[in-house]
């Protein structure tokens, strides 16, 4: 009788099964993956508003600058007022509520003064309330300042354009399941293999016919399958409990699926590097954490990142969990596909070469 010969994918397959098992059976596992995203999407998914706490204006070409009530605009910090965009960009991306308002001030040569005329969308939500009294506020300073002028110095003309409402639910939902795939990518991997390694498991491996590579795709399919079925469970929740947008419906859930896939095989990049690193398992956290903690805060996961200082912006923008959230938003809310969210894939696939190169580099079996 002869013996069948040895099967690495079976081999593979039972490292999978038995890894996942015990990634169900973790605390740690569940709490990083599931319980604290969703603790934040029930959070924010009781608040009204669109959880972005400043006003994005984009200036129309025809607006007047020189007016005092554009100058006056430019002082108040709560709104941003962008001048880089063509009027075909501003009107896609105020439908799309990227930006929450259109101005163009022009100045009358009779009472009232001057004329805002303001465009906005239902993508808008309270914002366009905040920037209304804004305006208000500084048409009443100018009405004081001007001797015997007729109220008021200035009116405003609305217009809406028809789109989505933009909820906090839209923009959370997707900071916080690329939370979810980060932590499971660097905390699950990095404890795993150091793991494996202290408690001489890697080296018992290596008295059987398992190949390397089957050690690591076995517990990498455990580790990727569990944050993708932790991805749909925080998808499923936002959209059925909370009205998250899936434009596309089911399409829209396979997109985000796939950019989850990218983002947690990156991510595992990450706890691979650590894992080579940690002497022991008390080293794990504080490392980690320097890899999990800046990109957490500065992603773009509770805020958009244009808030932030313009000295820290290009920081933020150079993390991969960046591109990962603005990716999953993009797909979500604006009904944009892969292609159209290439540069970002592309920014992560980067990303994943270089940590790779580095993994390779800092990894130890022994």
């Amino acid at each position: 009788m002869t013996d069948k010969p040895y099967s690495n994918l079976n081999a593979t397959l039972a490292i999978a099964k038995a890894s996942f098992r015990s990634i169900v059976r973790s605390p740690s596992s569940v709490v990083f993956t599931l319980l604290f995203p969703l603790i934040f999407i029930l959070v924010f998914g009781f608040i009204s508003g669109g959880g972005v706490i400043s006003v994005d204006v984009g200036v129309a070409k025809t607006n007047d600058t020189i007016n005092p009530v554009y100058r006056a605009l430019k002082t108040v910090s709560v709104v941003r007022l962008i001048h880089n965009q063509t009027p075909q960009e501003m009107e896609a991306n105020l439908k799309k509520g990227s930006i929450d308002a259109i101005i163009d001030i022009q100045k009358n040569a009779q009472p009232p003064y001057f004329t805002v005329n303001l465009k906005h969308s239902q993508a808008s939500g309270d914002k366009v309330g905040i920037l209304k009294t804004t305006l208000n506020n500084i048409f009443y300073e100018i009405n004081s300042r001007i001797p015997n002028a007729p109220p008021p110095a200035a009116i405003i003309k609305e217009a809406e354009v028809k789109s989505r409402e933009y909820r906090t639910i839209d923009f959370i939902l997707p900071g916080q399941l690329g939370f979810s795939l980060l932590s499971t990518g660097v905390f699950g991997t990095a404890f795993v293999f150091l793991s494996l390694r202290i408690t001489m498991v890697l080296k018992r491996f290596f008295a059987t016919p398992v190949k390397r590579f089957s050690i690591v795709l076995g517990e990498a399919i455990a580790r990727i399958s569990f944050a993708l079925i932790g991805a749909l469970f925080i998808i499923l929740v936002g959209h059925y409990a909370f009205g998250f947008t899936l434009v596309h419906g089911f399409t829209t859930v396979l997109s985000m699926m796939l950019l989850s896939f990218i983002g947690v095989v990156v991510f595992m990049g990450f706890g691979f590097v650590v894992s080579g690193i940690a002497k022991n398992e008390s080293t794990v956290p504080p490392i980690a954490n320097m890899i999990t903690l800046p990109q957490f805060l500065l992603s773009g996961t509770f805020f958009s990142i244009n808030v932030f200082p313009a000295w820290l912006q290009p920081i933020s923008r150079a993390l991969p969990l960046t591109y990962l959230n603005d990716a999953l938003r993009k797909v979500a809310f604006e009904g944009a596909s892969l292609v159209d969210v290439s540069h970002q894939i592309l920014i992560m696939c980067i990303w994943g070469v270089v940590v790779y190169a580095v993994a390779v580099k800092t990894f130890k079996w022994e």
